[in-house]
């Protein structure tokens, strides 16, 4: 059976997503739309509740959070770095996700545990 991630987290014309899209072995469903409607909006949250994996990467270049237990954190998106204390912030979080084994700090580190489980 294969398994399939939910790719959650910063949007903001980051490009995270065309980076590890192509290292996935497995499904995946991405939830970035043109125009966000209320289908849209129905069908992330059907989508988050039946993936296997709901990842979150969370960058620069984000307006808000919404964590999981899978979690990465990319310091810099293009130009644009995390501040120390939003880097202290959100290191706590990868503190606790860690703890239950799901927290990476590169898009291949990433790809390489999605795939092999």
């Amino acid at each position: 059976m294969s398994k399939k991630v939910f790719l959650g987290g910063t949007c903001n014309k980051s490009d995270w997503r065309d980076k590890l899209i192509p290292l996935l072995d497995i499904k995946f469903f991405n939830p970035v739309v043109e125009d966000w409607t209320p289908e849209c909006q129905d069908e992330e949250i059907r989508q988050r509740e039946e993936c296997d994996f709901c990842l979150y990467v969370i960058t620069p270049k984000m307006t808000g959070v919404y964590s999981k237990t899978v979690f990465c954190v990319l310091e810099k998106d293009d130009e644009e770095e995390f501040s120390k204390h939003q880097l202290k912030s959100l290191g706590q979080v990868g503190k606790m996700v860690r703890e239950n084994g799901g927290a990476f700090i590169d898009i291949s580190s990433l790809a390489i545990y999605l795939n092999s489980k």
